[in-house]
């Protein structure tokens, strides 16, 4: 296999990682024995978005997983705020300020919406804040307070999404990733859920956002990175679709033989994991 042609990247965005808020280093990882990504470094400022586009199979998921603690990188360091957090697993970087919203369905099935609000909630703004929190969570969320007392596994998948970012819209992080959200949902659903993630985003949230749907992630991200087969090929300003579909689509390569190449999809989350939210 021949070498990788490095990452484009830009000088123009050196200002604004600067002070990153969270910053991968030279980062490989995978599962067991096999890799998924390899030598990635990028870096997300406070408060701005970074779009992660890439085919299936990619190493989109890894990323974001290895960004919220939920795999640790082989080689090279996540840092948070200048802080080494390559080794803090999932629930300690929750409580210092990166959460996950996983693809799929991040939500206790058979806990009421209710309940499954209140956990987060309590954790997030302590026993006596938690009625204060639900009510919000219904003003921002109608649907949500008029199924309070049902099931959330009973919900629709739109409903489920709405589930999971109720629980960081209340007490906003630092850093949300989110990791497909759209995935399976209807296209009025997706305009909502993506209203709701710039809501976050004019509160100060920094956001990496996974996404298929590339038309939305461009419409929200300051800043775009592609990855390819495992490694960044892209890190720079936000492009037109056109600009873009050059660095998305896989070129050639004779030393490589596409039918023994095969993409590493990463293992699914428990059902019933929620999403790293503390």
């Amino acid at each position: 296999m021949t070498a990788p042609e490095p990452a484009v990247t830009t000088d123009g965005m050196a200002a604004a990682v600067a002070t990153p808020l969270l910053a991968l280093d030279h980062v490989s990882a995978g599962y067991g024995p096999f890799h998924a990504i390899f030598d990635v470094s990028l870096a997300i400022g406070p408060g701005r978005t970074v779009a992660l586009l890439g085919a299936n199979g990619a190493g989109k998921t890894t990323i974001a997983r290895v960004c919220t603690g939920l795999v640790t990188p082989e080689h090279g360091r996540v840092l948070l705020d200048g802080e080494d957090v390559s080794h803090r697993p999932a629930h300690e970087l929750a409580r210092l300020g990166v959460l996950h919203a996983p693809e799929g369905r991040s939500v206790f099935a058979s806990l009421t919406v209710a309940e499954n609000l209140t956990l987060g909630f309590r954790t997030a703004v302590g026993a006596k804040g938690v009625p204060a929190a639900l009510e919000r969570a219904y003003d921002v969320f109608p649907r949500l307070g008029e199924r309070r007392k049902q099931l959330a596994g009973s919900l629709s998948g739109g409903e489920q999404r709405m589930l999971s970012l109720a629980r960081v819209l209340v007490h906003p992080p630092k850093l949300l990733v989110v990791d497909e959200l759209s995935l399976g949902l209807a296209p009025i659903i997706i305009e909502e859920v993506y209203r709701h993630l710039a809501t976050l985003k004019a509160q100060g949230v920094a956001l990496l956002v996974v996404e298929q749907h590339v038309e939305h992630a461009l419409g929200l991200a300051d800043q775009i990175v592609v990855l390819t087969r495992g490694e960044v090929t892209y890190d720079g300003p936000v492009l037109s679709l056109d600009e873009l579909t050059a660095h998305l689509l896989p070129t050639a390569d004779p030393a490589i033989d596409p039918t023994t190449v095969d993409a590493v999809e990463p293992p699914p989350l428990p059902t019933e994991d929620p999403g790293a939210t503390p």
